[in-house]
């Protein structure tokens, strides 16, 4: 199987941040939809080993933030090529939090989404979560980061 060939599956590249008492954390996923309009729920996919995951297990909350075509490798580095079991990924990043307590970022971002998450499902290697809005707010009039962009501009 040719799994470059999932590549060609179009999609976004976000930055999903969480609080659990007074931790935040965040990670890099690229997979996001909505899966229904009323009310508004979206679905995202977060590997069962990330401290993020597990945060958001037990805070029920998260934030999405809405990649633009102004992300840096470093960004994508900061939030994805290192465990917030280790470091502090906001410590030198600049974010704000949602309505939730959330933390979401606030460069290269074009939009902010909060959510509640109203179920969740085991996929072996991934959490599915599926999650109400509970706010949305747009950012900035920049590009989304596309997976294709992120793969043929971004990655080194």
């Amino acid at each position: 199987m040719d799994k470059k060939a999932l590549y060609n599956i179009s999609y976004g590249l976000f930055i999903l941040g969480t609080r659990l008492d007074n931790k935040i954390n965040a990670c890099v996923t690229n997979t996001c939809i909505q899966v229904a309009s009323d009310p508004v729920r979206i679905a995202i996919s977060v590997l069962n080993t990330n401290l993020t995951c597990s945060m958001i297990k037990q805070s029920g909350n998260f934030s999405l933030s809405v990649l633009d075509e102004r992300t840096t490798l470093d960004t994508i580095k900061n939030f994805g090529f290192q465990s917030g079991k280790n470091i502090d990924k906001f410590e030198s990043f600049p974010y704000s939090v949602d309505e939730n307590g959330s933390p979401y970022i606030t460069r290269h971002t074009n939009a902010l989404i909060s959510a509640k998450v109203v179920s969740s499902s085991d996929l072996g290697t991934h959490t599915l979560f599926i999650a109400e809005i509970t706010d949305a707010k747009i950012l900035s009039n920049f590009q989304s980061v596309t997976y294709d962009y992120y793969q043929n501009k971004i990655k080194p």
